[in-house]
């Protein structure tokens, strides 16, 4: 998700961060790969998430940079370079389908440059996305396509707007299609699998678990779509928590588990999206 029009979230009381952060239970046993985060959206990316992932359970972050304002500033590879004590810090790079009037040769230099990084995973968040109009469609058309020559030259994975597909909600009958078509392609899911509001996720999965294309990623796309299930598990109850992060993903896998049925467990789940992980990025 671009940050167009959003600001970075403020810094929120601390008794909002410490109930920002319950435990679930299957962590106990099953890491973390959250394949789509947005660190720099917080106030301060190292204070958000240093030390409080490792010991909770995140194995690895997959960082999405994809605004030009943002990563021309070299702020990427301050992160990228940093320590990260106990979680493995990857990060794809890209111009967003909203920012694509902003690309321009010097952008693709530092996108170029960014790729070599050995934390850098792949080309993201890149697509079409006509919801907004931020840039037309014409112009993120012919972007998306230098993209993804990029993309196909080196040889790298992507992260698209339509074969890691981001924040899956179409319907249930295009996401088989999808996975029938494209054997390497995976659903990516946020915690907006769990809104009422979204009937398409979930019955995939429903549909999902009759078949043997259970190729799924699990994504916050922090700071955003706080999993509905997870404010049973605070103390004190809260109306809404102020941001998303890794350490929700357990809460998805738990409402996709019951969704899917007999057979499937949060672990379960955990366990076939890490896999799907190191299939799609090599963490």
């Amino acid at each position: 998700m671009g940050k167009n029009n959003k600001k970075k979230s403020s810094r929120p009381p601390h008794d909002l961060m410490a109930s920002a952060f319950p435990q679930h239970t299957s962590t106990s046993k099953s890491t973390i790969i959250d394949t789509h985060t947005h660190l720099l959206y917080y106030e301060t990316a190292f204070d958000f998430s240093e030390g409080v992932y490792a010991r909770k359970g995140v194995e690895t972050i997959i960082d999405v940079w994809c605004e030009p304002e943002v990563f021309m500033t070299g702020t990427w590879k301050e992160l990228a370079d940093g320590k990260w004590e106990g979680v493995q810090y990857r990060f794809v790079i890209g111009v967003h389908p909203h920012e694509a009037k902003s690309y321009t040769p010097a952008v693709e230099s530092e996108i170029l440059t960014a790729l070599s990084h050995p934390s850098c995973v792949g080309l993201a968040e890149i697509g079409l996305d006509y919801h907004y109009t931020f840039s037309l469609p014409d112009v993120q058309q012919r972007v998306f396509a230098q993209q993804l020559r990029i993309a196909v030259d080196r040889g790298i994975p992507i992260t698209d707007h339509r074969l890691h597909i981001h924040c899956f909600t179409d319907t249930a009958a295009f996401g088989l299609r999808l996975l029938e078509y494209f054997p390497n392609l995976h659903i990516g899911v946020t915690g907006v699998v769990c809104y009422a509001t979204n009937l398409n996720t979930a019955e995939l999965f429903k549909q999902m678990s009759a078949t043997d294309n259970t190729r799924i990623l699990l994504e916050t796309d922090a700071p955003y779509m706080v999993p509905a299930n997870v404010y049973d598990a605070l103390e004190p109850k809260q109306s809404r928590l102020p941001f998303s992060h890794s350490l929700m993903i357990p809460w998805m896998a738990e409402f996709i588990a019951g969704v899917m049925g007999a057979g499937w467990g949060t672990e379960r789940v955990l366990d076939v999206a890490r896999e799907g992980a190191k299939r799609v990025y090599s963490v």
